[in-house]
């Protein structure tokens, strides 16, 4: 059986996740300094699991650890193989996508004194929930404002409203890494094997959020496949400028995979949802028996 994107690392585990992550920035530099990451990832499992002082547990089940687990795994992935195609980052620079990766969608997190409903009402501009919480998180552990700076212009890039061209980056450098941040959100998401059961959790959090254009959570499911082709795929692509393709290089390389498995993933995925929708016609639960797949 070929290998699957989710054969690889479990990103239900947040301790297999960053054992990976370590070992992907080991090959990228062998002395890489992981002190302060391990600090940061041991917080945010903290905070969505209702530990940290000050927040309650996360309660957005789409939006989740293991999302944000998968997307920093994405991300280390994605500057490992724009390394290998002869991109040089700085070991500061890697630390603050990854930090950004951790911290990007920690502002669907509700305050203890937020007790209404869930955090996916702050759907709609939770990445500024999400930059502000990184930056009190960044100056209380001494940062400099810089690093807070180059990080909040790192998270802007998931913002699927915004384009890269109006984030004020500081260098080139930043900018690739804000797109491999941008990539990595898309491309976790889409790629997870539960993504298609996922959606109606999607649609739950669209709904508190009162997100417009999503009416039923059989309207969701019709208009991803065109969500992925005419807004993921093209941002990935043009805002994006492609950055993803390093996955390849990637897999080539840490696992002798001579393919993107992202890339074959979310092409199932998308194929497998148009499929079972035009089986399913407008039977929601005929469409759910359908998207419970074994493997």
């Amino acid at each position: 059986m070929a290998t699957k994107l989710y054969d690889l690392t479990d990103v239900n585990s947040p301790g297999e996740t960053y054992a990976e992550i370590v070992k992907t920035l080991s090959l990228i530099d062998p002395n890489y300094d992981t002190s302060h990451l391990k600090k940061v990832y041991a917080d945010i499992i903290c905070l969505f699991a209702g530990k940290y002082p000050g927040y309650r547990a996360s309660n957005t089940k789409y939006h989740n650890l293991a999302h944000t687990c998968g997307v920093t795994l994405a991300t280390v992935r994605l500057i490992h193989g724009l390394h290998l195609q002869g991109h040089k980052f700085s070991s500061r620079l890697i630390e603050l996508g990854l930090m950004g990766a951790l911290f990007h969608d920690t502002g669907l997190i509700q305050t203890m004194e937020e007790q209404e409903g869930t955090g996916a009402q702050y759907t709609i501009g939770h990445e500024e929930r999400s930059i502000d919480l990184m930056e009190k998180y960044l100056a209380a552990h001494g940062f400099p404002a810089e690093d807070m700076t180059d990080c909040r212009h790192i998270i802007m890039c998931t913002i699927l409203t915004l384009s890269v061209a109006e984030i004020p980056f500081r260098s080139d450098e930043i900018r690739t890494i804000g797109k491999v941040l941008g990539s990595a959100d898309l491309m976790a998401q889409m790629a997870d094997r539960i993504y298609l059961e996922k959606l109606p959790l999607l649609f739950l959090e669209f709904e508190e959020a009162k997100v417009p254009g999503y009416e039923t959570p059989l309207e969701l499911f019709k208009n991803t496949e065109e969500f992925y082709h005419s807004v993921a795929r093209t941002r990935l692509l043009e805002e994006m400028g492609n950055v993803a393709s390093a996955a390849l290089s990637h897999f080539q390389e840490r696992w002798n995979i001579d393919r993107d498995l992202y890339a074959v993933a979310i092409t199932n995925n998308i194929n497998y949802l148009k499929e079972i929708y035009e089986d399913c016609a407008e039977n929601f639960d005929s469409l759910l028996k359908k998207i419970r797949r074994k493997s």
